[in-house]
């Protein structure tokens, strides 16, 4: 079967996964072989955008991934005597980067796992690490102690801060993806967990935390944004978002004057934010 040919590995993951994991048959392996190598080329993503720009996960790319883990066995990475021993599922290995790949990855600990996207142009300051079945885009930066989550999809021209966290969305298979789109900021020790989408050119300060559950407060149209039963969390584009904090008005919380965070919009990108977030090409 030819990696490149989508609708025939479609088929193929959905029939072994339907199987229990006592009656797999030994060419499991090579089907997911064949499917992290996709991924790994971009031939097939673990989330896409619709034509109504809503994106959406892809289970079967998804229940792919499953598999590995349950044909993979717990051995040794690398070889004895190397830097870096861990014990992991021999199906996930790191992933093998060449020069011809045209990522940048600085010495340091970071760790790129099999069935990973990197776009050329990509920029990997250590320690950092991309989990399988991500995706991240052409010239974005993932700075020190950033983690770019399994399933995770992260576009071009992004920066992703010291200690930004792009959280995972591996199980359940069809829960919304973790998005951010292209030329996004994403400040120093932010996270962005699951049923979030983060549109172009948005901008979040150094702290924010957005989840599912997380209400944000657009200052500048006097609305809220949040997650429905249907639909994730969106950061409109070109957002500008700050942590904030919204008083508790009754009981015991009011009693005592406190507050919950809360991410808050305080402007839009404009000219003075794009120098503000500009990377320089030196960097790169």
């Amino acid at each position: 079967m030819s990696p490149v040919d989508v609708a025939a590995l479609e088929a193929e993951v959905e029939r072994l996964f339907a199987l229990d994991a006592d009656r797999l048959p030994p060419d499991a392996e090579t089907t997911v072989g064949a499917l992290l190598t996709a991924l790994e080329a971009g031939t097939v993503r673990a989330a896409v955008r619709d034509e109504g720009g809503r994106w959406r996960a892809v289970p079967w790319v998804k229940r792919g991934i499953l598999l590995g883990f349950r044909v993979g066995r717990i051995v040794a990475h690398p070889a004895e005597g190397t830097p870096f021993r861990f014990f992991d599922k021999h199906t996930y290995p790191t992933r093998p980067l060449t020069l011809a790949d045209g990522v940048r990855v600085v010495p340091g600990g970071s760790t790129v796992r099999r069935g990973a996207h990197l776009a050329p142009g990509v920029v990997c300051m250590p320690p950092m690490f991309v989990n399988v079945g991500a995706w991240v885009g052409a010239g974005t930066m993932i700075d020190s102690h950033a983690l770019v989550g399994s399933c995770a999809q992260v576009g071009a021209r992004v920066h992703l801060s010291a200690a930004a966290q792009v959280g995972g969305v591996l199980e359940p298979v069809n829960a919304s993806p973790v998005v951010i789109e292209d030329d996004v900021t994403v400040g120093g020790g932010c996270g962005v967990y699951e049923g979030t989408v983060v549109r172009a050119k948005a901008v979040l300060g150094a702290g924010v935390i957005l989840t599912r559950g997380t209400p944000v407060y657009d200052l500048v149209h006097e609305t809220v944004h949040r997650a429905t039963a249907d639909l994730p969390l969106e950061i409109p584009a070109g957002a500008v978002v700050v942590p904030g904090a919204r008083a508790v008005r009754s009981g015991f919380g009011a009693a005592e004057g406190l507050a919950l965070q809360t991410p808050v919009i305080v402007k839009y990108r404009d000219e003075r934010t794009d120098i503000a977030t500009a990377l320089e090409a030196w960097l790169r």
